[in-house]
């Protein structure tokens, strides 16, 4: 059985802080500093979960966490982000209820890794697939392009999220996401200009001069060193811990995930380059003869360089910098710029570029990751926005008022949203509701955002009113109008007290938010609400002959010019907090509180001041005591009374009735008072947590006098079984040694036996062997004496033979000795004669020579040398025919050796006659060959014409024979249906992969080549898939690498090229290719098949015709060659490095 922990169990201080007890602000402090100190970063303050930066990692985020938290119930376990995430999902997904969840905190807290382990888990749980993981991906890699162009380096963050962010993630049925939509809001574009000290501009600028190429940097015309650029800050351009190189390439790769063009990427680098551009354009001042002050651009270089990037002609920017241009109903008027109105009119134009080219890129990634259905989705939206911000020093400005009016938007729809969460409980539940009192911030909201009185009406007013207006003008306006408001605070307003505040300056003026006071310095305020950009500047960039630059711009059209005054700042970012109230109104909401624990960004620093302060600001105290208000614990009744039946007998150990009335049985047992609890349809509700605790701690007693009980039973137990175990263990062991014993004894007994038995046959054994023996010695005593008798007998007659053989053999030898001294004298006399014969002959013989020579002598002198040489050349040639003879080479045509040439005279005829070796050789050779093997080195020596030197896969293929049916298609029976449906001969089969047109997959497919057509057949079934006359092939395509892949390109316009062409992968590529080009050679109403060999060719599928791309890569999934579809136009086919 699984055995389930309680948010109650092994609890380091309290785990939710409605059961605090006392509950104060110090007792709310020290609880989360105890939590924290024990790697406890998660809290719950009912549903809200408020999270502690830690500023490390902890093993809190594994995949085993995931699964652990993953359809558990909200207070099963103990406090963490990922049962907030589950639940969120689970509403979402079972009971078809939207979802946002809220993530506030100030800078460093870690909004943005909270969004990103809620997006995180959210990926885990949902569904799998090809195309879900793909749009989880997308969704995922939206964060690194969006924190590059939106995030920046502050003194509280090194990753500070400078804008707002709230995403639409969209669900099916099934809870697999669908795609999503990106909202931003108040991205701070004044960063672009101008950082603190200690503060880094955006991401991006750092990372694209530390990580692009250096063709890249030299097209955009930048430079590495980031002190060339007026707009980078140099005290803090390096930060620990962030590799900007790394992260740009990190960003490259998701904008291509996303599905960013490469064309899109290079017109994003281009504007972040004109913007570095802008920022070097410095002016000097330059006197006109009329008297008036004018500015000139001082170098002009970065001008031109940024000119050339946008394609916008350098004059017309330029005088873009130098004049103004005011148009009422029917007149313009120009006037010049001085110094400072053209560094204004510049940062203007760079603030607004980036802004826009931010707004541009959330547009463009919510058309990627938008849900391509229209069906109605399921919602889950993540808000992740800046938390209230209180500087010192009145450092507080326009910005900080922004800010500060959205969280007070939030903290009211939080209170009103948790307000009607419970209310709507108690009334499910039938418990009665009772008006809980708490701070309403509607009054601070009515006083920021009320059409007519509010700042933000009064500040658009006085923005829009003609006349000189500055911020002294703003500030007596709301002295006038606010003076009187609870809430507002000035020198100059109507109370009295607030005449001697030096605290408060005059130029400043001071909002008592929920969150605290807070005081806003009023410069400034004009400007940034009108956020103007000259009307000259708007149509400069719309001359651009850069495309993205014309989508940023479209007011600077000069057919469409608008004489209207664009809204200001305030009134968008109004209109957008209204916009996102609405939407969270429409939704469950989710919370998540984040609190930064120190500002030196170290772990295990817990600073009580800091984390006091954002308490406050975030009304934790208040969310406390609005759950509070009513029952600060709730249970469903059957985990109630699992949790508790042991402290009631009547319900100890199993109740068998309804489990709300065993808890009423346990509830009156155990004299808890009525007032300290109620009965819902579903839940008990108790009042205080005083009575929680009264229960944990009769829980902890029962369950130690319970595990008391069980040692004792099972100690008792235990003894038992090893009593009775050695019981059985003697008995046994008796049994074994009354049998061992009986065993021996016989064993004795049947030795004595053998023993007097082995005695008595051995005695009677030896009797007989003596009886025997004495018998056959008297027969051997007749046997001798008849053999000496027999003996005697044969001896006498061989002495008479013998006698008479020795009479007769004296005769023989006598006359066997006369006749040889006959024969003797008779040879002696013979070889007598014989030589005197002999001696007459060569005495002739030599008297004869001497008369020859004598006559033949002078004949002789005249002929010798030339006698002599022939002989020795006849010599010679025999000698060297003999050795060819002994030393020829083998009969193998590819055998390159021969003899060495004895003589050098001999070097023609040694030439000559290895020639004539090598055809005789040769023409034995081709005696042996059969039709099928001439026409298998025939089709050898075309794929040799095709193929070496220009594809790095043939080498391999020479010593592989050209088999052609690796199927063996006629006689396997699992073929017999597909061959049966050929009409003619099948000349190759061979199974190859088809490339699938959507995402690059393979598949396998039977390939048949025919004399006229090429069959492509399922490999499982043997059905047909598709059928190409080789008339309607007009050519093959393969790269030059040592991959398979090769792609069929179809006649356009033909029955077969519906689909479009076909991209397959074999290991046989080579005899392929060979025999398609053969055949479509040999055929007589086809063209010659062209064979194109390149690493980049264009492939038509259906309506769209994409690029195949062979890079090499290191190897994946082993060594084998991956390939992907990148984009609706790139198919990219990754080849491992071959050694």
């Amino acid at each position: 059985m699984e055995v389930k922990t309680s948010l109650l169990d092994n609890m380091i201080g309290v785990g939710d802080m409605v059961l605090l007890e006392p509950l104060s602000e110090d007792s709310f402090i020290e609880n989360l500093r105890n939590r924290f100190d024990h790697n406890e970063i998660y809290t719950y303050i009912g549903s809200v979960v408020i999270s502690m930066n830690p500023y490390r990692s902890l093993p809190i985020f594994n995949p085993d966490k995931v699964e652990e938290y993953r359809n558990r119930n909200f207070y099963e376990l103990s406090p963490h982000i990922y049962a907030l995430a589950d639940e969120a999902y689970r509403s979402l997904r079972d009971q078809d209820k939207d979802q946002c969840i809220l993530i506030t905190g100030e800078s460093g807290a870690g909004k943005t890794e909270a969004s990103k382990l809620v997006m995180s888990y959210v990926a885990a749980v949902c569904g799998k697939g090809q195309e879900v993981n793909k749009v989880k991906e997308q969704l995922l890699q939206s964060n690194p392009v969006l924190e590059a162009f939106g995030n920046a380096k502050t003194v509280r963050n090194d990753n500070s999220s400078r804008f707002g962010k709230y995403m639409d993630i969209e669900f099916d049925f099934k809870g697999d996401p669908l795609g999503g939509v990106i909202s931003n809001y108040l991205l701070e574009k004044s960063r672009v200009v101008k950082q603190p000290r200690g503060e880094r501009n955006f991401h991006v600028f750092y990372q694209l001069l530390s990580g692009a190429s250096d063709d890249t940097l030299k097209k955009l015309k930048l430079d590495r060193d980031f002190s060339k650029y007026n707009y980078l800050s140099l005290d803090s351009a390096a930060v620990n811990g962030l590799d900007d190189a790394a992260n740009f390439r990190t960003v490259k790769n998701a904008m291509q995930i996303v599905g960013f063009m490469e064309d899109e990427v290079q017109s994003v680098l281009e504007l972040v380059a004109a913007v570095l551009k802008l920022g070097n354009i410095e002016f000097k001042p330059e006197s006109r003869c009329n008297g008036t002050d004018e500015s000139r651009i001082k170098d002009k270089n970065d001008l031109k360089e940024m000119c050339e990037l946008l394609g916008i002609e350098q004059s017309v920017l330029e005088r873009a910098f130098s004049y103004r241009t005011v148009e009422a109903k029917l007149e313009k008027v120009s006037t010049t710029l001085n110094v400072a109105q053209a560094y204004y009119a510049r940062d203007a134009l760079a603030k607004n570029l980036y802004s826009r080219l931010f707004s541009w890129l959330v547009t463009r990634i919510n058309e990627s990751i938008k849900a391509q259905t229209k069906a109605r989705h399921k919602v889950m939206g993540v808000l992740d926005i800046y938390g209230f911000e209180i500087f010192e020093d009145a450092e507080n400005s326009f910005e900080q008022f922004i800010i500060n009016y959205c969280n007070e938007k939030l903290q009211q729809i939080f209170i009103e949203l948790t307000l009607r969460e419970e209310q709507e409980e108690y009334i499910r539940e039938g418990i009665e509701w009772t008006n809980i009192e708490y701070f309403n911030n509607a009054i601070i909201c009515d006083l920021i955002e009320n059409h007519q009185s509010g700042i933000l009406a009064m500040l658009d007013e006085e923005c829009l009113r003609p006349g000189t207006v500055t911020d002294e003008t703003f500030l007596d306006k709301l002295n006038t109008i606010c003076a009187e408001h609870q809430h507002f605070e000035s020198r100059l307003s109507k109370n009295s007290k607030y005449i001697t505040d030096h605290s408060l300056p005059h130029t400043c003026f001071r909002i008592q938010h929920y969150a605290g006071k807070v005081l806003y310095r009023a410069e400034g305020f004009v400007d940034k609400n009108n956020d103007l950009l000259y009307r000259d500047l708007s149509q400069a960039m719309y001359k651009a002959n850069h495309s993205l630059i014309k989508q940023l711009f479209p007011e600077g059209n000069p057919a469409k010019v608008n004489l209207k005054r664009p809204p200001t700042a305030g009134f968008q970012f109004k209109a957008s907090v209204g916009t996102l109230m609405r939407n969270l109104q429409t939704k469950n909401p989710n919370y998540i509180r984040c609190i930064k624990p120190n500002d030196k960004k170290a772990s295990h620093i817990f600073t009580d001041s800091l984390v006091c302060h954002q308490v406050r600001y975030l009304g934790l105290m208040e969310n406390v005591r609005v759950r509070r208000a009513g029952y600060a614990f709730r249970q469903a009744y059957e985990p109630c009374l699992e949790r508790y039946k042991m402290l009631c007998k009547r319900t100890w150990p199993h109740w068998s009735g309804p489990a709300r009335e065993g808890v009423e049985v346990l509830m009156a047992d155990l004299k808890v008072p009525a007032e300290e609890f109620s009965y819902g349809r579903s839940k008990i509700f108790i009042r205080n947590p005083r009575s929680l605790f009264f229960l944990e701690e009769r829980r902890r007693q029962c369950l130690q006098n319970l595990a008391t009980l069980i040692q004792k039973i099972y100690r008792g137990w235990k003894c038992r079984t090893h009593f009775l175990l050695l019981k059985k263990s003697q008995i046994v062991v008796s049994a074994w040694y009354r049998r061992y014993a009986q065993q021996k004894k016989y064993k004795k007994i049947k030795s004595a036996t053998t023993v007097v038995q082995s005695y008595t046959r051995g005695w009677q054994a030896r009797k007989l062997l003596r009886e025997l023996k004495y018998q056959k010695r008297c027969k051997e005593a007749v046997t001798t004496i008849a053999a000496f008798w027999h003996g005697t007998q044969a001896r006498r007659e061989l002495r008479q033979l013998k006698e008479e053989a020795r009479n007769k053999h004296a005769v023989s030898v006598i006359w066997a000795g006369w006749q040889g001294t006959k024969a003797r004298r008779e040879l002696k006399r013979l070889k007598e004669e014989a030589r005197r014969k002999h001696a007459v002959a060569v005495i002739w013989a030599y008297w004869q020579g001497l008369k020859v020579r004598r006559e033949y002598r002078k004949f002789f002198r005249a002929n010798a040398g030339k006698k002599i040489y022939d002989f020795t050349i006849q010599r010679i040639m025999q000698k060297y025919f003999l050795g060819l003879k002994s030393t020829l080479p083998s009969m193998s045509p590819i055998d390159k050796s021969w003899p060495a040439r004895p003589y050098l005279f001999l070097d023609g005829v040694h030439t000559e006659l290895r020639t004539v070796f090598h055809h005789w050789r040769c023409k034995k050779y081709r005696s042996q060959f059969t039709e099928e093997k001439k026409a298998v080195y025939e089709e050898k020596l075309e794929a040799s014409e095709i193929f070496k030197d220009k594809k790095a896969l043939y080498p391999s293929s020479v010593s592989q024979p050209f088999r052609g049916d690796y199927l063996e298609i006629s006689k396997n029976p699992k073929y017999q249906k597909l061959n049966s449906a050929m009409e003619e001969k099948v000349l190759l089969a061979d199974v190859v992969n088809k490339i699938n047109r959507a995402n690059g997959k393979g598949t396998a497919r039977i390939f048949l080549l025919t004399k006229n057509s090429v069959v492509l057949a399922d490999q499982k079934t043997g059905q047909v898939k598709a059928s190409v006359p080789l008339p309607d092939l007009t050519s093959v395509s393969v790269s030059t690498q040592s991959d398979g892949f090769f792609a069929l390109k179809l006649k356009e316009g033909s029955a077969s090229a519906i689909k479009g062409d076909f991209l397959l992968s074999s290991e046989h590529l080579i005899e392929i290719i060979t025999k398609l080009h053969r055949t479509g050679a040999t055929a007589a109403d086809s063209e010659q098949l062209n064979i194109d060999i390149s690493d980049e060719f264009l492939v038509q599928f259906k309506h769209d015709k994409v690029c195949v791309k062979f890079i090499q890569g290191a190897p994946k999934n082993g060594n084998s060659v991956s390939c992907k579809r990148k984009n609706n136009r790139l198919l990219e086919v990754s080849v491992p490095t071959t050694a």
